[in-house]
Order: C-alpha cells, then sequence, then structure tokens
C-alpha cells in the first residue's frame, strides 16, 4: 500500500456522523463527530456532515483539507441499504481518492466480529439485524420510520407519543411519562400532531432517554414500551441465528438499557465486540487501498 494514502473510517447515522483518520500503518491521526448522515435525510446534509468530519480529522492530525486527495474512505451511511440512495450517494462528488460507500450496520457487522462470521444489531435511533455468514450478508428489519425500524429510540419515542393520545381518550391510564410528555406539548393534543408531521427519527429517539428514566421507576407505559422493544430485538436475534449469526453483538444507545431485559436465549449468542463500526469501516477502506495498489 502507498504509504502516502490516507485511510478514513465513516459511522454516519440518524443521529451523528463519527469519522476516523488513519495511517497505513494503522496509527489513528484524528478523529470528529459532526451531525446526522443519514442518506434519507437528503445527501446535501448527509455529505456536508461527512466532509465536515473529515476536514476535522485532517485539522486534528495537523494536515489541510488539501489532503483531501490523498485519502481512501470508507463511508458507511445509515439509509445505503436502500437502492435509489446508494446508488445517488456513488454518483454525489467528492473530494477523496476513493470512496466506497457501504450501510452503517455492514461496518459495524464488520468490526464486531472481523474475519469471523456473526451478527450485530443496532439499536439506536433505528435497528436493524445484520450478519456476515461464509462471506454472504444478510439484513433484517431496518426499514425506517414510520414502516420499520421497531424497538429503536425513535420508534419509542412515537410509540410514547401515540400513548398520550390514547390516554387523552380515555383508552388507557395516564402515568407520569405520559403526564411529562403531554406537558411538553401544552397540553394540546393537536401541538403533537403538528409536530410528528415534520419530525425527523432524530427527533422521535429524543424521548427515549425520557422512557429509560421512567421505566426504571416502574412507570407502568414506560415498562410496557421497553418489554415490547426488548421483544423486537429478540425477533431480529432469531433470524440472524437462522441465518448462520451464532454470535451476535448488540450495539447503539438503546442496547444498555433493552439488553436486561432480552430473552434467554437471545442473549445465549451475545458477545463483546472486537471493535466498533469505525474500525470496521477502516478495514474496508484498508482493502480498498491495497486492491489500488495492486492495480496500479
Amino acid at each position: 500500500m502507498n504509504s502516502e494514502v490516507l485511510l478514513l473510517g465513516v459511522d454516519g447515522g440518524g443521529t451523528r456522523c463519527r469519522a476516523r483518520l488513519a495511517a497505513p500503518t494503522g496509527q489513528i491521526l484524528g478523529e470528529a463527530v459532526t451531525g446526522p448522515a443519514n442518506l434519507r435525510l437528503g445527501l446535501g446534509q448527509s455529505f456536508s456532515a461527512v466532509f465536515a468530519a473529515a476536514e476535522q480529522c485532517l485539522e486534528r492530525a495537523g494536515l489541510s483539507r488539501a489532503e483531501l486527495p490523498r485519502v481512501v474512505a470508507c463511508l458507511a451511511l445509515a439509509g445505503a441499504s436502500e437502492p435509489t440512495h446508494l446508488a445517488a450517494a456513488r454518483r454525489y462528488p467528492h473530494p477523496f481518492c476513493r470512496a466506497d460507500i457501504t450501510t452503517d450496520a455492514h461496518a459495524a457487522c464488520i468490526g464486531a466480529h472481523g474475519q469471523r462470521d456473526g451478527g450485530i444489531i443496532v439499536a439506536g435511533t433505528g435497528t436493524v439485524g445484520w450478519a456476515v455468514v461464509n462471506g454472504q450478508s444478510f439484513r433484517f428489519g431496518g426499514w425506517g420510520l414510520p414502516i420499520s425500524d421497531e424497538g429503536s429510540g425513535a420508534w419509542l419515542g412515537c410509540e410514547a407519543l401515540r400513548r398520550v393520545l390514547w390516554a387523552l381518550d380515555g383508552r388507557i391510564a395516564w402515568t407520569p411519562l405520559l403526564r411529562a410528555l403531554f406537558t411538553e406539548f401544552e397540553h394540546d393534543p393537536h401541538a403533537i400532531v403538528r409536530w410528528t408531521q415534520s419530525a425527523s427519527p432524530r427527533d422521535f429517539g429524543a424521548f427515549a432517554p425520557r422512557i429509560f428514566e421512567h421505566a426504571s421507576r416502574g412507570d407502568p407505559v414506560a415498562e410496557e414500551l421497553m418489554g415490547l422493544a426488548a421483544g423486537h430485538i429478540d425477533a431480529l436475534a432469531v433470524r440472524l441465528v437462522a441465518a448462520g449469526a451464532l454470535r451476535l453483538v448488540l450495539v447503539g444507545g438503546c442496547a444498555p438499557f433493552l439488553q436486561p431485559r432480552l430473552a434467554k436465549g437471545t442473549k445465549s449468542h451475545l458477545v463483546e465486540p472486537d471493535g466498533d463500526s469505525l474500525q470496521g469501516a477502516l478495514h474496508l477502506a484498508r482493502s480498498t487501498a491495497q486492491s489500488l495498489a495492486k492495480v496500479a
């Protein structure tokens, strides 16, 4: 591999974009965090977050943006599993020597298991199950709100607001969680409806920490939602194991809160990850750089 090459791994999700710059030796040169980079939010917003993160990494490495043409990047972005989003992203102009685009779940799986077969369940703003078995990738869920991403932070927030309206109807009892959320909207159900019409998954996911907190206090609705979310994670685990992924890693901001509630069968397959999604993205960037060197 050319010693002048710089490797960039990017993990772009619905809440934030993380990036890590490395030398061919593996030495970490710089890291950065910027805003959301999910392709579903639009190419402009996604790549703006990616480019800002790349430039911050260079700055922290004592380099300037003039070095961007030396960079071989792997951009692991949420939403990249959707074919039209992926095709558009691959056409998007960039300043790098090479930019390979894959899903954030794929990079997370590579980072978690390295060269071994295994699966990963991402429980963050969204949810998805991903496995690599005998070189083949398997994907379950992760189609995005409002149709999918059950068990995610965004799903939890949406379901909590749904139950606020149920309580207003008298269909379920009010609880401290529901009263707190209703107060946030000044006790106006129409304000909730208007807000949901333009809210992003990140906006819905912002309610998740409050749900976790109220669940720890025994709030019945928060407890119910946590149990339902854990059940959805269990369902993803069943499909991943059936695909041959006997080693599973659970990651994401919701993971520590949901893991204690998972079924015994799911827990029996859980292992500690070898690394994170940025390590997976850097591994993929290194493979690309090595392939380019062979061609040259």
